[in-house]
C-alpha cells in the first residue's frame, strides 16, 4: 500500500460536506481500488458551525488560501464557488506550489479559463474539473479521454436541472411559470434568487467550458447567445406538445463554416428523440464525436451526492497518477472564432398575441413573405372578435436574421398587442431515434 493522498477541502457547503462524507464512507473501497488511502487532513469554511462531520483529526484553516501552503495537504479541492476572490487566489497559490487542484467552480473556469491556462503552462501541476459541468455525468472525461481520437462537431444538451424541472412540471401539471418556480424553490431545486439558473447564465458557463474543451479554445461565456425561460408560458408548452415537440432549455455549441456557434435558449425538440424525454432535474449531454457518432450521457446534473461523485473521481485520477491531461485538451488553445448566429439556418416557432380582426393573418403572412420566410403551420384556438388571441406559427428552414427581421416587423403591427415570442426548433436530424 502506497502512502496516503492527503486532501484539503475549501468550502463545506452541500458539495463540500458530501465530498467529506463520501471519502469517509468509501475509504476502504477507495484504498483498495487506488492502492493507497485517501484522507482529508485539512479544511476551510466560512464558519465552524456543526455540519455533522467528524473533524477531530482534521486541521482547520480560517484562510482557505492557507490550504495551498499546508505541507500536510497534497491535493487542494476548491468548492467555495465564485469567479473572484478567495477561490481564484487559492487555485493560483496551489498551482504555483505544484499542488494538484480539483474544482467544481464553473463560474471561475468560464470567466477566467485563460488565466488558469497560463498558470498551468509551467507544468508544475494539474487542474481537474469534472464536477463543474453536469454534476455526476462524466462529460469532461468523455470529451478528454473517451473521444480523444475524434474531431468534435458539436456538443449540446440540458445543462441546468432547475430549468428542466420547471419546464417538465409546467408540461405535466399545466401550471404557470411563477407557480412552478415557487415549487422548485420549495423543493430546493431553485435558489431564493433563481436568476442565475432561469436566465440561462449557469448553463452558459457550463456550455463555454464544454465548447472550450471540445474545440480547443479558451472558454468565453460572453460569446454564448443566452436567453432564459422566464417568458415560457403554459400555452407555449401546450402548443408545442400538440405539434409533436417538447420545450427544453438547451446549451448548444457547434462548428459552422463561419466559426463556433454557441447558444443557450429554450428550444423545441421533437418527441421522437431522446433529448425530449429528459425530465425533472436530470441533465443530458450529447457529443457529436465524429468517428464515434453521437453519444448521449444522462443523469443527475446537480446535488451534493452527484457532484461529490465527480469530485472524488478526479481525486482518484490524481491518486493513480493519471490527471496530467492539459486543462483544455491542447497545449496551445486558440482564441474562439465566434459564428454569426444570425446566419444560422433552421426552423422556428413563433407565438403571436394579436387582436382577433379580419386581415391580421394576411398582414403577418405578407411580412413573412417579404422577409423570405416560409410558413409551415399555423394554430389558433377559439375566437374572441376584437380581443387578443394567441396565434402559433412554425416556419420552414430559414435564415435566422431574416426571421428576426420578420418578427420585429410583426411586433410593429397595430394588431400586435405583445412582443412576438420566438424559439428555435432543433431537430438534431442525425440523433438516434427512440
Amino acid at each position: 500500500m502506497n502512502a496516503p493522498l492527503k486532501i484539503g477541502i475549501a468550502g463545506l457547503g452541500t458539495v463540500g460536506t458530501s465530498v467529506f462524507e463520501l471519502l469517509e464512507e468509501n475509504a476502504a473501497l477507495l484504498a483498495a481500488r487506488l492502492e493507497r488511502p485517501v484522507t482529508v487532513t485539512a479544511v476551510s469554511a466560512r464558519s465552524k458551525k456543526d455540519r455533522g462531520l467528524n473533524l477531530e483529526h482534521v486541521k482547520w484553516h480560517d484562510d482557505p488560501v492557507a490550504l495551498a501552503d499546508d505541507p500536510g495537504v497534497d491535493v487542494v479541492v476548491e468548492l467555495m464557488g465564485g469567479a473572484q476572490g478567495a477561490a481564484f487566489d487559492l487555485i493560483k497559490r496551489a498551482l504555483e506550489n505544484g499542488k494538484p487542484v480539483v474544482t467544481a467552480n464553473k463560474a471561475l473556469l468560464a470567466a477566467r479559463g485563460g488565466e488558469i491556462f497560463q498558470l498551468l503552462k509551467s507544468g508544475k501541476s494539474t487542474l481537474s474539473y469534472e464536477a463543474a459541468v453536469a454534476g455526476g455525468i462524466p462529460a469532461i472525461k468523455t470529451l478528454r479521454e473517451g473521444l480523444a481520437a475524434n474531431r468534435i462537431n458539436a456538443v449540446y444538451g440540458i445543462l441546468n436541472g432547475t430549468c428542466n424541472f420547471i419546464l417538465s412540471q409546467m408540461r405535466s401539471t399545466g401550471g404557470k411559470f411563477e407557480d412552478v418556480l415557487k415549487e422548485a424553490q420549495d423543493k430546493g431545486y431553485a435558489e431564493a434568487d433563481p436568476s442565475f439558473d432561469i436566465d440561462g447564465i449557469d448553463a452558459a458557463h457550463k456550455l463555454s467550458i464544454l465548447s472550450g474543451l471540445a474545440f480547443g479554445c479558451v472558454p468565453d461565456p460572453a460569446a454564448v447567445r443566452t436567453r432564459g425561460i422566464r417568458d415560457i408560458t403554459a400555452e407555449d408548452i401546450a402548443f408545442a406538445d400538440e405539434l409533436g415537440y417538447r420545450i427544453k432549455l438547451l446549451g448548444i455549441a457547434r462548428v459552422t463554416p463561419g466559426g463556433i456557434e454557441q447558444s443557450v435558449a429554450p428550444c423545441l425538440v421533437p418527441t421522437a428523440i431522446p433529448m425530449a424525454h429528459i425530465d425533472g432535474a436530470e441533465n443530458a449531454v450529447c457529443i457529436d464525436g465524429g468517428h464515434a457518432g453521437k453519444i448521449l450521457i444522462t443523469g443527475a446534473g446537480a446535488g451534493g451526492d452527484a457532484t461529490a461523485s465527480a469530485v472524488v473521481a478526479d481525486i482518484a485520477d490524481i491518486a493513480r497518477g493519471c490527471a496530467g491531461l492539459p486543462f483544455l485538451g491542447v497545449t496551445a488553445p486558440a482564441k474562439m472564432q465566434a459564428a454569426d448566429t444570425n446566419a444560422r439556418i433552421g426552423s422556428y416557432f413563433i407565438r403571436l398575441t394579436v387582436l382577433d380582426k379580419p386581415g391580421v393573418i394576411a398582414d403577418v403572412s405578407a411580412i413573412l413573405r417579404d422577409c423570405g420566410v416560409s410558413m409551415e403551420s399555423i394554430l389558433q384556438r377559439g375566437r374572441a372578435p376584437g380581443h387578443p388571441v394567441p396565434v402559433i406559427l412554425t416556419s420552414h428552414e430559414t435564415v435566422e436574421g431574416d426571421m428576426l427581421e420578420a418578427v420585429k416587423k410583426i411586433g410593429g403591427l397595430e394588431t400586435s398587442v405583445a412582443p412576438p415570442h420566438l424559439m428555435r426548433i432543433e431537430t438534431f436530424e442525425n440523433e438516434a431515434q427512440q
